[in-house]
């Protein structure tokens, strides 16, 4: 039974993120937290799942020429820095705020996209 959740997690995540290019590590780290990782643990393996996911979908997007190369480089850069200081941020946040932090990203993510 566990490792049905887990194949429906992997399958949700990688459609999230073959669709919207991003949204499965809102699938993974509930997920993950449930089967009792602390969430600091569960945010970084989340990442860890995610980026063989993000390559394969962008590799997908490139052959089918949906993927802008020069444009997705511009955000590499800085998206590097931000992504070591989440690293470095992550162990430092108490769990109660760093779920309040998720949970705001996801409610404001959802807003946006109702509004559209």
């Amino acid at each position: 039974m566990k490792n049905l959740k887990f194949i429906l997690t992997g399958a949700a995540a990688g459609l999230l993120n073959g669709l919207f290019g991003a949204g499965g590590g809102m699938v993974v780290v509930p997920m993950l937290h449930k089967d009792g990782l602390p969430a600091e643990r569960a945010h970084a393996t989340s990442i860890a799942v995610i980026l063989p996911l993000s390559i394969a979908s962008s590799v997908l997007y490139l052959t089918r020429g949906y993927l802008n190369v020069m444009s997705a480089v511009k955000f590499i850069p800085l998206g590097l820095v931000g992504a070591g200081i989440g690293a470095w941020l992550l162990p430092k946040i108490k769990t109660v705020w760093l779920h309040r932090i998720f949970g705001v990203i996801v409610l404001y993510s959802a807003v946006r996209l109702l509004l559209q």
